[in-house]
């Protein structure tokens, strides 16, 4: 009499399956850097600044900095709004006030290339004078262009 037992030699057993489907992850993928390729131009606004290059590495950033940007002309702005050198002053000791001592505000400065050494060491003293000390220059990395 014979018996029908599993053999150990694997006759008639199908091997384990190890492929992973990953079509399905490419999929999601795609659409993901479509998405991001689409929003990202939209994420940059301001004031069209020609910054100068620069091989530094972006900075880590625990709040939203403030943008002090000259342009081309020689205007200043402060978070985007237009601002008179007489009342920089005023305007900068404000947001030093709103911050607080244990962890100061980080401005970020843009300043355009074209632009006179003194007049964005000038805007730099008055950040200094309103105690704004953790100034950033912010520049265009040398890959960009």
């Amino acid at each position: 009499m014979a018996m029908n037992l599993p053999s150990s030699r694997g006759k008639g057993r199908r091997a384990p399956m190890a492929d992973i489907n990953v079509t399905p992850l490419v999929d999601v993928m795609l659409v993901l850097l479509i998405i991001f390729m689409v929003t990202a131009p939209l994420l940059t606004t301001g004031v069209p600044v020609n910054l100068p290059d620069s091989r530094a590495k972006a900075l880590d950033q625990e709040q939203e900095p403030v943008q002090v940007a000259l342009d081309a002309g020689g205007k200043i702005f402060v978070n985007d709004n237009e601002v008179s050198a007489s009342i920089l002053p005023d305007v900068l000791a404000e947001i030093a006030a709103a911050g607080n001592a244990e962890n100061p505000r980080q401005v970020f400065l843009r300043a355009d290339r074209a632009l006179d050494y003194g007049e964005v060491m000038r805007v730099m003293g008055e950040l200094n004078r309103a105690g704004l000390n953790r100034v950033a220059l912010v520049t265009v990395g040398s890959e960009a262009r």
